[in-house]
């Protein structure tokens, strides 16, 4: 652009000495006034040129804001993009988390369903048990003297009588349950008895339930004559 006001300045001079030369031999008062037309045209493409170089000067600043625009966008798109990848990052170790959360809630709850199945087996086992003993409880009473009941704690208590002559109707008494081993145990005896345990191991080793009780009602007999 600035090239170009040169050259039609150029085309301005050489017009301007053109017609110089066609009116050399005019009076002075010619002389003055193309003077004074050459100073106005020297003015005038001296604004005309500063305008222009003033335009150039924002047209670089414009330029140079928005280059520092992009760089600002750039950056920011830069940390956009690596707070991305850092969400990404941990969304994929929660899915991994959960995954693993879920794994162990399934194995959970395949354990519980086998510990209840075992317990469940347990409990009708014992169901069966203590069904066979309060089955024997008539024929007990009838042939032994004893009377067996429930009480608390899923205990069963077995009391024998007729075993004090002076006293037929005089209990003997203890505690029969199943502990966590489903094993036999024996307490609360009255009156006391030194050799329980002794019967309550052989019951567990022998599982002859009838000649537990036989051994327990000599040993009350042996109280009493003793």
């Amino acid at each position: 652009m600035v090239e170009d006001e040169l050259a039609l300045f150029d085309k301005s001079i050489n017009e301007f000495w053109n017609k110089f030369k066609s009116t050399v031999s005019d009076t002075s008062c010619q002389m003055v006034g193309l003077r004074e037309t050459y100073k106005d045209s020297i003015k005038a493409f001296a604004e005309k040129l500063s305008v222009k170089l003033k335009e150039e000067e924002r047209m670089v600043e414009m330029f140079l804001e928005y280059q520092n625009q992009i760089c600002r966008q750039n950056k920011l798109i830069q940390e956009k993009k690596e707070n991305l990848l850092k969400l990404i990052a941990e969304v994929k170790d929660k899915k991994q988390e959960v995954e693993a959360l879920t794994a162990n809630i399934q194995d959970l709850k395949e354990e519980y369903a086998r510990k209840k199945e075992t317990i469940s087996t347990a409990n009708k086992a014992n169901e069966e048990r203590l069904k066979r003993l309060q089955k024997s409880a008539d024929l007990y009473k009838d042939r032994l003297g004893l009377e067996i009941r429930k009480i608390y704690g899923d205990k069963l208590q077995f009391i024998f009588t007729d075993i004090d002559p002076k006293h037929p109707d005089r209990p003997f008494m203890f505690s029969l349950c199943l502990n966590e081993a489903r094993d036999y145990e024996v307490s609360d005896s009255a009156p006391h008895l030194e050799c329980l345990a002794e019967f309550q191991e052989k019951v567990r080793q022998t599982n002859n339930f009838s000649a537990f009780l036989a051994n327990v009602r000599k040993a009350f007999t042996a109280l009493v004559y003793n």
